[in-house]
């Protein structure tokens, strides 16, 4: 299984776990909150699928659920590890998104996938990991998948904060002219996508999306439930 080590690169040198603290981020985090704890009962048992450094991980850990994390970059373990409290029921392993051999079927409660589908880059691995997910989830259980939309991620990063340059963008085909369909590759980090895109990837697997929900004002992370 192929490593993106711009990834690891990345996160090796980036303060993720200080991400959803400000203003941005903790609309992200408290939206992200509010429909989990709508779905999450008591006694429940929740996988975190690239856990980073574990703020969802840690802050259910923390209400009383029992919480297993999976997480790729070894630096952010380590940081997971050192945030981990004396009375957390967690564990955290290093592993694949696509590769959860480890995990037995029909397990988790609640699975959250926030991280790993906008850094994989073809539909067969980011299928390959929401199978991975919804395998573990029990009948009835619910998923969270994270991606990032590529109307708000342009429209904020290029128009709003000016900090990437579309015409230079659609010169160096990483945007189409006529659609504005974004296109990303490993080391541009991040997979940008439209909704359209989302119900085409979701659309052979046997679920039912409950909610579409915007993080914020620019759609830059959206996560579905299903």
């Amino acid at each position: 299984m192929n490593v993106n080590h711009y990834l690891i690169n990345h996160y090796n040198n980036y303060d993720e776990d200080s991400r959803l603290v400000p203003k941005h981020g903790s609309v992200e985090f408290l939206t992200t909150m509010k429909y989990i704890e709508k779905y999450i009962k008591t006694g429940n048992h929740v996988l975190e699928i690239g856990a980073g450094t574990g703020r969802y991980s840690h802050a259910l850990a923390q209400e009383g659920y029992k919480v297993d994390a999976v997480e790729l970059v070894e630096h952010n373990i380590e940081i997971f590890k050192q945030n981990t409290k004396i009375n957390e029921n967690i564990t955290i392993t290093q592993g694949n998104a696509m590769e959860l051999s480890a995990y037995p079927d029909n397990e988790y409660n609640i699975t959250l996938l926030l991280g790993p589908l906008y850094h994989l880059y073809t539909k067969e691995d980011k299928q390959q990991a929401l199978s991975e997910a919804i395998r573990v989830t029990k009948p009835g259980g619910i998923v969270f998948a994270a991606y990032v939309i590529s109307d708000g991620c342009l429209l904020d990063e290029g128009f709003n904060r000016g900090n990437i340059n579309v015409l230079q963008y659609i010169e160096q085909g990483l945007i189409d002219s006529q659609t504005f369909a974004a296109k990303s590759e490993p080391k541009d980090l991040f997979e940008l996508v439209r909704k359209e895109y989302i119900d085409d990837l979701m659309s052979i697997f046997p679920v039912t999306r409950l909610h579409y929900v915007a993080a914020d004002r620019f759609t830059w992370c959206n996560k579905s439930c299903y």
